[in-house]
């Protein structure tokens, strides 16, 4: 059985994430806590396993993480954060935290992302890695791509070139789930409703070339 700490100050995401534990039979939620007394409070009565924490919402400050990890050494860590920006990804880098998801990411990659940290592996989602590329050298996105992310770019050429979801999850490595996430935050940005009409609006924008579209 793996025991779980959640720290979370958020109810809804505390409720949410105990009741997917709960429906695995090999987890188990060994506490929760809403502040930062409380975390150590519970790290201190186990002898270890997963952490999953906003740093954000729960600690003073995020050097306490160095205190935490050098005190709870037998503990894996997994962000689970609302926000990020480049120097609290920095940071969290910099203190040894390799697993760092958002918080509207679906079930299933939330679930693979717990058990990549279990086992070892690193693990970040999309929206993260793109933090972690972002560069002052990184191309310029068009005005007119209303703010698409580059793995939104990256996936409106490859649906333009007739990948499925399932295809464009395989190539990218990550799951459909998140895939199908980005392609509703795609169709939103783009106030499209379909395939057709996001392709038409990305080949006019000058985006992809009719001869990418028709590979």
């Amino acid at each position: 059985m793996i025991n779980i700490v959640i720290a979370d100050s958020q109810f809804l995401i505390v409720e949410a994430l105990q009741s997917m534990i709960s429906q695995k039979a090999d987890y188990s939620v060994g506490g929760v806590a809403r502040s930062q007394p409380e975390l150590f409070k519970y790290l201190e009565t186990t002898k270890g396993g997963l952490l999953i924490i906003d740093p954000s919402n729960l600690l003073n400050d995020h050097t306490v993480i160095i205190q935490i990890k050098r005190q709870f050494p037998r503990f894996s860590w997994l962000v689970l954060t609302n926000t990020l920006t480049k120097a609290e990804f920095d940071a969290l880098i910099q203190f040894g935290i390799r697993n760092i998801v958002y918080k509207n990411t679906e079930k299933q990659e939330l679930l693979t992302a717990i058990e990549s940290t279990l086992n070892g592996k690193n693990y970040f989602s999309d929206e993260v890695l793109d933090l972690a590329l972002e560069t002052n050298e990184k191309q310029a996105i068009p005005k007119d791509s209303a703010n698409l992310t580059s793995s939104e770019m990256d996936i409106v050429k490859m649906i333009s070139q007739g990948f499925t979801t399932k295809e464009i999850a395989s190539k990218r490595h990550v799951s459909h789930h998140t895939v199908n996430t980005h392609r509703k935050n795609i169709f939103r940005k783009m106030e499209v409703t379909n395939s057709s009409e996001l392709i038409m609006k990305a080949i006019k924008s000058g985006w992809i070339d009719n001869i990418e579209y028709y590979i």
